[in-house]
């Protein structure tokens, strides 16, 4: 993946935090997967990346329920990169927000938390089972089965990833979110 040389100094911070997080707090040795994670974590800085998904009519898909749907209506590729969107979407709130997952008014409300992670690790398995068309993506399938397998585990360690930037923020929580 070619990195904007713009964004480079963000994608450092996300790779250095990510790495100590998933290395030196939970023992996970894994660099296809950090490199992954903070990868996720540069693209959804952005608040166009992480409502990025469009149905076949243009509109932005916003909800869970409208994803899944729209991924079933998908073929091939399209197919893979939407269920790929779906456990992005998934792993960043569950994981880097999950306080907004319970902000709602629904009597069953601490079912949302559950209810992503559970679509999450589904979107990850079916987009790795998915033959990818362009060589670079190959090896990703691999590393989108490991989210799917890791999920809690990856949904903790965003977790932790989140505590870092916020502790070398001075605790002002959330100020990554003033650029989305």
């Amino acid at each position: 993946m070619d990195i904007d040389p713009r964004r480079a100094p963000i994608r450092n911070f996300f790779a250095g935090i990510t790495e100590q997080a998933f290395e030196t707090q939970l023992g996970v040795a894994d660099p296809p997967l950090i490199d992954y994670l903070s990868g996720l974590l540069t693209r959804f800085v952005r608040a166009d990346a992480v409502f990025a998904c469009r149905d076949l009519e243009g509109r932005r898909l916003s909800q869970l329920g409208d994803l899944l749907v729209e991924a079933e209506q998908r073929i091939g590729d399209a197919r893979r990169k939407i269920y790929r969107y779906i456990g992005d979407f998934t792993l960043f709130w569950a994981g880097v927000y999950p306080e907004t997952l319970s902000a709602t008014r629904e009597p069953r409300a601490s079912d949302r938390l559950t209810h992503y992670c559970e679509q999450g690790k589904r979107s990850y398995r079916i987009a790795s089972r998915i033959p990818a068309y362009e060589q670079e993506f190959e090896s990703e399938n691999e590393v989108l089965e490991r989210l799917s397998e890791e999920f809690e585990l990856c949904v903790y360690g965003l977790g932790e990833v989140r505590r870092e930037w916020e502790r070398r923020e001075g605790g002002d929580e959330g100020r990554l979110t003033v650029i989305l």
